[in-house]
């Protein structure tokens, strides 16, 4: 196992395409941390960068206390998972696995026995001899992974291994991905655009957008205090309710109606958006909130209200088991304590002092 450390990095590949700007965190010793962000905000490159598959324009990278910058890749000893498997079609099962340490001349005694110890952690014992046109998505990945253990490394780097997976079966090796990594204790940086996969994955989650970092926690710290708005509506789905509206003696007023939310600490005028979970609504039939019924879905467990407050859209999701029409009126309210106050920049200001 191993720590790592980024120190103030950046990536450019000329001075006006900028990709990523200061990025600075640590992954502690044997931890499964995510890095999570929309397409295009940096995080694969991120991820080659600590791999050595792609230059450090500026800052530093360690490895417990080794610098890294320019430590060869295999000189890295991490394993990398990528999305698209990378795996020789020529080569079978048991070949793909023992590759890496073939390439390092080990003694085909060991390598013998790695592949067996492997082969049997991720079930793929009866499948050693095929060739992988032979296997299905899950099968190949699963090799993928095994390639990637079977040479014992301190680190663990996933590039978005399950995207190409059906929603089922992604859901089967996050599981896996989890218990091997648990097992193995190896280290391990996992990027993702799914949210859903970086909340149930990840001991903390590394949030990006537009290559600069935003928040570092744990799922519940980044669900529950977002750092700023753009973090509060990428994390969770369905994604956090927002309205705009002003403060008026500690009440708040939107499109002309109060919402019985208590702003004290902030004077008349301070422009606020208002964030709160779609299941932070509570609907109250004598609530003098009312609103209206855009459209429903009801998914078994629980049902999701799209409803409209004045011109403000919100979205409801309720466990109860009672009817809905469309363009009903419903009486609802909002947990106070649950809810999340943004400044015009759009910065958490919930816990404003008086």
């Amino acid at each position: 196992m191993v720590s790592i450390s980024l120190r103030s990095i950046s990536k450019s590949y000329t001075p006006l395409a900028k990709v990523l700007h200061d990025i600075s965190f640590e992954i502690r010793e044997g931890e499964f941390l995510v890095i999570v962000g929309p397409s295009g905000c940096g995080k694969s490159t991120l991820l080659r960068m600590i791999a050595g598959l792609e230059n450090i324009t500026s800052g530093e990278l360690f490895f417990d206390d080794k610098k890294m910058n320019d430590v060869l890749p295999k000189d890295r000893d991490v394993g990398m998972v990528f999305q698209n498997y990378a795996l020789y079609p020529h080569l079978t099962v048991s070949e793909n696995i023992s590759f890496p340490l073939t390439l390092r001349k080990v003694e085909k005694a060991i390598v013998k026995k790695r592949v067996a110890e492997v082969s049997l952690m991720l079930q793929l014992e009866e499948l050693l001899q095929r060739k992988p046109k032979e296997l299905s998505g899950g099968q190949r990945q699963r090799v993928a992974l095994g390639r990637a253990i079977a040479r014992s490394p301190k680190c663990f780097l996933f590039d978005e291994p399950l995207s190409n997976l059906d929603a089922q079966l992604r859901n089967q090796m996050r599981s896996e991905i989890l218990s091997l990594q648990k097992k193995v204790g190896a280290t391990s940086i996992y990027v993702t655009h799914d949210q859903t996969e970086a909340m149930t994955m990840g001991d903390r989650i590394a949030v990006l957008n537009n290559g600069i970092l935003q928040q570092v926690g744990t799922p519940k710290e980044v669900y529950h205090n977002p750092v700023n708005m753009f973090v509060s509506g990428f994390v969770g789905t369905p994604s956090i309710n927002k309205i705009w509206g002003s403060v008026d003696n500690g009440r708040f007023i939107s499109s002309g109606k109060e919402i019985n939310i208590s702003l004290k600490g902030f004077i008349n005028e301070d422009a606020v958006i208002c964030a709160f979970r779609p299941e932070d609504i509570i609907i109250d039939k004598d609530s003098a909130l009312q609103a209206e019924i855009q459209s429903f879905e009801y998914i078994g467990h629980e049902t999701l209200l799209y409803l409209r407050i004045g011109s403000e859209s919100i979205t409801v999701r309720t466990t109860d088991t009672d009817t809905y029409r469309r363009r009903e009126k419903i009486g609802i309210k909002i947990s106070p304590e649950k809810v999340l106050l943004f400044d015009k920049n759009e910065n958490n200001v919930s816990h404003k002092s008086v």
